[in-house]
């Protein structure tokens, strides 16, 4: 399968259930916790760095966005989780939205991101366990490695994975990226244009 990731654009912004697109578009999912690099991460697979909005301030995307990967697929930028500053009420409002995506949808793939200088999160690890249960193809995504020297970052690998369950270290095979020094972006292609043809 030939992707042209610059052949991408905003397809929908949901807001709600209904918004949600009707057609048959496979679609693959980024997930992961507020800053971790979704967006950035997006606009470095599509070569575009006005695609998707990156905000300086952590939990800017509360809604769930569909953009269109050169009519093949739909790459979806999922609400991140975990920010403290957000309200009780906005945490549940996009965390409902979130769940109803992710119980309606026929996802082909979730990519789940992971700061690579940090251990996974308690909504990290219930992800992963949720996305092993529900028996979805999932990529995990060590973001942000350019942060790192390069004599550090199997050290962090190490310590990512022991804070994991024993099911889920067992299949714990992640792609290291950079979205700066655009570090293992052809990896995440090749895992994701794996996905579809087998679909």
């Amino acid at each position: 399968m030939k992707i042209n990731y610059q052949n991408t654009k905003l397809a929908q912004v949901a807001g709600f259930k209904e918004q949600f697109p009707k057609n048959n578009l496979p679609q693959i999912a980024i997930s992961g916790k507020s800053n971790v690099g979704k967006s950035s991460l997006i606009n470095a697979l599509c070569q575009n760095s006005k695609l998707a909005r990156i905000g300086k301030n952590p939990g800017k995307t509360k809604q769930v966005i569909f953009f269109n990967v050169d009519d093949k697929f739909y790459l979806v930028d999922l609400p991140g989780y975990g920010f403290a500053k957000t309200s009780q009420k906005e945490i549940e409002e996009f965390s409902a939205l979130t769940d109803s995506y992710l119980n309606s949808q026929k996802i082909h793939m979730i990519v789940q991101l992971i700061d690579i200088r940090h251990k996974p999160g308690q909504y990290d690890i219930e992800m992963l366990e949720w996305l092993d249960y529900a028996g979805i193809p999932y990529l995990i995504v060590l973001t942000k490695a350019d942060k790192l020297k390069k004599t550090q970052i199997k050290k962090q690998v190490d310590l990512i994975k022991s804070h994991l369950h024993q099911n889920l270290q067992e299949h714990f095979n992640p792609i290291i990226v950079s979205s700066e020094k655009k570090l293992g972006l052809d990896q995440m292609k090749s895992a994701m244009e794996t996905v579809l043809m087998n679909q």
